[in-house]
């Protein structure tokens, strides 16, 4: 199996709750086991990392700075597409070409979460049954929770363990595509966008934005009756493509042609994702776009821990309901009332 079954008793809601198997465990000893390629301790170590618990996260902080040494050697690839386009069978289709290829395979699968009431199916282990039962490949399911960007807070840590516990490829599969879901952009070296045969109407709901983004496009589902509005839609979108300028000068953007059930046209994708991952390397790119990432990375932290401390904090507690009612009926400014709580957090507690 992907994952050991004793992860599901180290699974916990994303609100925090018992760690059991890594509450009080020595990170050291967790790091090691990790480095050895120890599922059951890389599920443990993800699920520690995804705990918002204070002590839970200053002991994911630790055993994260001791294997950063480990990390950074991983070809990161990044999958988004519409509902409905295949990237689960996609996903499961490269993912079982390159362990038959030699390579040790992660897929960190993020699940929408609902608005109401907080909860994920995280169903991908059952969508990818094949590639769930690969010897060679780790499947981690997680949901996406409040976080914008089709991607969980965490996918970047869980990305870092799966490096340190020797897994050479990363596949961040994101939950959908939109404006806001192209956080996975800035933590992987590649972002593939998968399409749906059609073209024509279909490329007008194409957001610009996600497609600037995309490093390479794959129309899926190009087989039997579907081939020739694949090949019209790819002739599109390279047309579409040529009009935007790409995010490197060393790369310009493909269009593929696929069919992830059948296993069509994978070879080709991968080969596209090695030769740019050859181009960037050679160029120095790589390593920059990793540096900004981890910069982006840094004051993403630093905007996620400022509203944790706004959450915290007693007096904003207080304020914020009359200060909503204030901003409501138009007696006060946004900018204002949300000055007067940054200013909160920034005083300190009182005495």
């Amino acid at each position: 199996m992907a994952e050991d079954s004793g992860e599901k008793k180290v699974r916990m809601k994303s609100g925090g709750g018992r760690l059991t198997g890594s509450r009080g465990a020595d990170p050291a000893v967790l790091a090691a086991r990790i480095r050895a390629g120890d599922r059951p301790a890389l599920a443990r170590g993800i699920t520690l990392i995804e705990s918002t618990r204070a002590d839970h996260q200053e002991a994911a902080q630790a055993l994260l700075t001791m294997l950063l040494p480990d990390t950074g050697r991983a070809v990161r690839l990044g999958l988004s597409g519409a509902p409905g386009v295949g990237k689960s069978t996609f996903t499961e289709a490269l993912g079982t070409f390159l362990t038959g290829q030699g390579h040790r395979v992660a897929v960190l699968a993020i699940d929408p979460s609902s608005a109401r009431s907080g909860g994920s199916i995280l169903g991908d282990k059952t969508r990818m049954e094949l590639l769930a039962r690969d010897p060679n490949a780790f499947i981690r399911p997680s949901p996406a929770g409040g976080t914008l960007g089709g991607v969980a807070r965490r996918t970047r840590e869980a990305m870092l363990l799966t490096e340190a516990a020797g897994f050479d490829v990363v596949l961040v599969e994101t939950v959908g595509v939109g404006q806001s879901e192209t956080a996975v952009a800035d933590m992987v070296d590649m972002f593939l966008l998968l399409l749906s045969p059609g073209g024509g109407d279909e490329l007008q709901g194409i957001k610009r934005g996600i497609m600037e983004l995309a490093d390479l496009v794959v129309v899926n589902k190009a087989d039997g009756d579907l081939v020739p509005a694949a090949k019209r839609a790819a002739m599109e979108y390279r047309a579409a493509l040529h009009l935007m300028r790409p995010k490197s000068a060393h790369w310009t953007p493909e269009v593929k042609l696929a069919s992830a059930l059948k296993g069509e046209g994978i070879a080709e994708v991968w080969a596209a994702v090695e030769a740019h991952r050859k181009a960037l390397s050679a160029a120095g790119d790589l390593d920059r776009a990793r540096a900004a990432q981890a910069q982006a990375w840094m004051w993403t932290e630093i905007r996620e821990g400022l509203f944790a401390a706004l959450k915290g904090n007693a007096e904003a507690a207080r304020l914020i309901p009359r200060l909503e009612a204030e901003v409501a009926a138009g007696a006060m400014t946004p900018t204002v009332a949300a000055k007067r709580l940054l200013a909160l957090v920034f005083a300190g507690p009182k005495g």
